[in-house]
């Protein structure tokens, strides 16, 4: 069955007691038992309820994994993640991080003795250079945040099972729609579903799939010990946005292509990086790897003191965090989702002050680029007097 119908049809076959096509949510934390020695195969929600594991299912089935991990949080799932390692574990994680994975490894992981190195994901040279008798994972972004770097995810893959390694790969901007990393020898998935998979800026949710029953009963172990699990109401919120992740990746796609070939054309940008633009670096791979691309990118302006202005002037595009709802928002990584990376090394990759992340919504085209049009312009007239 395609993924569109897939996608359409979550949990309206998983109710075959009532019919329900729209799969109930269960708020009950607690489950009777038949009989001594007896389960109805739910016990306690913290380790299995109806609701997420509907979700569950579809998520591991949308990645063609063995199993999925609802969560609380996209951090609430990496924590999880990270939960598989050990003192004296290093991992090896891709350069252009999203601010929150840094500040995981950085600021709390660094407690348990857990070390990671920043590396250009899609070099091998590189990634073999900095493998330790320690290294125990690749952590890849693809595209990365903010900068949209390109990992070609069947060679690391293979390289990292050749020695040894887990390969977890973040497919938050992609989502399944548009790339199946364990179709390309990934071992885990991960997901902020706050994001595209929820897609209306309305719950807070992570997800994780795995690959393999030992791993997946790993990971099934950690998610019920560590307890952050994803509540019915919020699994029954992220099953509802993800019937029509199909449309909406696709509207996406359509308006960030349109207006990142605009912004390419226009004076005051100096760059766009998105992956759908032919000069743009791994552009190649990622349309050998994925069949389509996110709604997401981001550009710089040549003039840092038009940032502020152009923020302030916005007024369709909302000036806020977070990304991949129906609503087109707009970030300045550099003071936000990034704040927490040492500006030694966002400015070194090139997340500067001159940087904005544009999470591109599903609004008509036309509104979109007549909005953040007369903000750049608005900006430029300020500056210049």
């Amino acid at each position: 069955m395609n993924i569109e119908s897939r996608l359409a049809q979550i949990g309206s076959q998983s109710d075959p007691q009532t019919g329900a096509v729209s799969f109930p949510v269960y708020q009950s934390t607690a489950f009777r038992h038949p009989k001594l020695g007896q389960s109805t195969g739910f016990d306690y929600a913290r380790t299995k309820s109806p609701t997420r594991s509907v979700l569950e299912a579809a998520a591991a089935d949308l990645e063609s994994g063995h199993a999925g991990f609802a969560c609380s949080s996209g951090m609430a799932a990496l924590q999880t993640i990270f939960a598989l390692f050990k003192q004296g574990d290093h991992l090896l994680v891709s350069l252009d991080l999203y601010g929150g994975t840094y500040r995981m490894l950085e600021q709390i992981m660094s407690r348990f003795g857990v070390t990671a190195s920043y590396v250009d994901t899609n070099d091998l040279d590189a990634l073999e250079s900095h493998r330790t008798a320690g290294t125990k994972a690749v952590l890849i972004e693809t595209p990365t945040n903010p900068l949209m770097m390109i990992t070609d995810l069947a060679k690391v893959s293979a390289w990292a099972q050749k020695h040894g390694l887990l390969t977890i790969v973040d497919n938050t901007l992609l989502t399944p729609f548009f790339q199946r990393p364990i179709e390309l020898g990934a071992d885990i998935v991960i997901h902020s579903a706050t994001k595209y998979l929820g897609g209306h800026n309305d719950v807070l949710a992570g997800l994780i799939v795995t690959k393999g029953k030992e791993l997946s009963a790993e990971m099934a172990f950690l998610h019920n010990s560590i307890g952050a699990v994803l509540g019915p109401q919020d699994s029954w919120l992220l099953m509802r946005g993800m019937k029509t992740l199909a449309l909406r990746m696709e509207r996406h796609q359509y308006n960030a292509t349109r207006l990142a070939e605009w912004l390419k054309t226009y004076p005051a940008v100096e760059e766009v990086y998105y992956p759908a633009l032919p000069h743009h670096p791994g552009h190649e791979i990622q349309n050998a790897q994925s069949s389509g691309n996110t709604g997401i990118f981001s550009f710089k302006m040549k003039d840092a003191r038009t940032i502020e202005p152009i923020l302030r002037n916005i007024r369709l595009i909302a000036f806020a965090e977070s990304l991949g709802g129906v609503e087109s928002l707009m970030t300045y990584p550099a003071v936000q989702t990034h704040a927490d990376i040492p500006e030694e090394i966002r400015r070194k990759i090139g997340v500067d002050d001159r940087l904005l992340r544009f999470s591109v919504g599903i609004e008509h085209i036309d509104d979109i680029m007549e909005d953040l049009g007369q903000a750049i312009k608005a900006a430029e007239r300020e500056i210049n007097g």
